[in-house]
């Protein structure tokens, strides 16, 4: 396997995938030969990295017309489970957020992100429920997913899409 590699006065190799490059930063007094087994006994962990930096390049950002029907479908969803838990957002908002799905402040603002429109409806409702679960337990406690549970009961085999 191929890789660049940097010599440093530290104690410990470090191996990272950047731009689907593998950089190896090592101690100066580690051979060439044993930084060369070490990557290839990691070998299959560099490998996924670079796939999973490859999966994130190709993302492509959700077309207006997605935004619009992602629109559409939370408000449907949020109208319906509102109800149903019976708690009311104060704000709803849609964001190129890129760490989670969705997030829920104390002041009841909810905002979801705009990759949501790329995912299945099931998935959609989920993350709904989850952030309006969220206003009546503002934390992921067992009583919060208790709650999340008590209407969607298959949350957890729904949740693991979105970690695809």
């Amino acid at each position: 396997m191929e890789y660049e590699l940097k010599k440093s006065k530290i104690k410990n190799i470090y191996i990272k995938i950047e731009n689907g490059k593998v950089i190896v930063t090592a101690p100066y007094r580690i051979s060439k030969q044993e930084i060369d087994k070490i990557v290839e006994k990691k070998s299959n962990w560099i490998n996924k990295k670079i796939i999973q930096q490859e999966n994130k390049m190709e993302e492509i950002p959700p077309t207006q017309e997605q935004i619009q029907t992602l629109k559409q479908k939370l408000e449907n969803y949020v109208k319906i489970y509102s109800e149903k838990i019976g708690v009311v957002p104060n704000k709803i908002r849609i964001k190129n957020i890129k760490t989670a799905w969705g997030t829920c402040s104390r002041n009841k603002n909810i905002t979801f992100s705009a990759k949501l429109a790329t995912k299945s409806d099931e998935f959609i409702e989920y993350v709904v429920i989850h952030e309006l679960c969220h206003i009546k337990q503002m934390n992921h406690s067992e009583k919060f997913w208790k709650l999340v549970e008590s209407y969607i009961a298959n949350y957890k085999q729904i949740r693991k899409e979105g970690k695809n």
